[in-house]
């Protein structure tokens, strides 16, 4: 099975001796507890909690890994160092490559945190035989959303599935967002989420709208052929479902437990 090289991903490493303790502060993610070679899922919100960047924690002895969207890296450095203030946290770019492995590939990697099926992932160097695209191909086949699903400061984590998938901690304490996050899990008042949908042939465009009949239930994110990534309200899940004239259906997976 293969092993792809993830080009979409970047890495930073924070180091330092107050690292777990500056990061744990910030994350949606237990990272105090971050053991050596483990790797965990989570998130850095704004004040109000909107998702800003979601992200994966690799532990090491002297240092965290983050793992995030390329194209985001440059941003979630600046925002760090804005919140290192006077701390002893040195945060730096890695220039190893993310790769992710499934089936019986790699089997000495740690398991991906958000959902068993997925399979490993780990910092390179390692060979590869595929690419980024086959390993989106592969978390769409599990109905698991990627960060060019989720839209920077608007999206809550909970309507991404962040709680489902592994990667907020309700029991850690503080974080930034958590007031906004826990009264949305307490209160259950969950309208949207991003759920995995179906059609014929290529993707709608990211952002088409999704009619229920004559009512808006949502747009169209991310995909590839015959499946996309769609936020829909859950009041308007039932029923038939269009995007741009185009039939689509909903195609949710077990692990995707809604709350309406």
């Amino acid at each position: 099975m293969p092993v792809a090289r993830l080009d979409t991903r970047a890495l930073i490493s924070v180091s330092g001796p107050d690292c777990r303790s500056f990061l744990h502060n910030l994350l949606t993610q237990d990272v105090t507890t971050l053991a050596d070679g483990e790797v965990r899922y989570g998130a850095l919100l704004g004040p109000q909690g909107r998702l800003l960047f979601d992200l994966f924690l690799f532990g090491r002895a002297e240092a965290v890994l983050i793992d995030c969207a390329e194209i985001q890296r440059d941003d979630l450095i600046r925002r760090l160092r804005l919140y290192r203030l006077r701390l002893a946290v040195q945060i730096e770019t890695d220039p190893r490559p993310v790769l992710a492995a499934w089936g019986d590939a790699r089997p000495e990697w740690p398991s991906d945190p958000r959902l068993p099926g997925l399979g490993r992932r780990s910092p390179g160097p390692a060979e590869a035989d595929a690419g980024p695209e086959a390993w989106r191909a592969h978390g769409l086949a599990h109905g698991v959303p990627d960060t060019e699903d989720f839209t920077v400061d608007s999206d809550y984590p909970i309507d991404c599935d962040l709680d489902l998938l592994n990667g907020i901690d309700f029991q850690k304490g503080c974080f930034i967002g958590q007031e906004v996050t826990s009264r949305m899990k307490r209160r259950g008042r969950i309208k949207s989420r991003l759920v995995p949908i179906r059609f014929d042939g290529t993707p709608p465009a990211m952002g088409t709208e999704i009619l229920n009949g004559d009512l808006r239930a949502g747009e169209v994110r991310g995909g590839l052929d015959g499946v996309a990534m769609a936020m829909l309200r859950l009041d308007r899940l039932a029923g038939d479902l269009t995007a741009a004239g185009r039939p689509v259906r909903v195609d949710l997976p077990d692990w995707l437990v809604l709350t309406a």
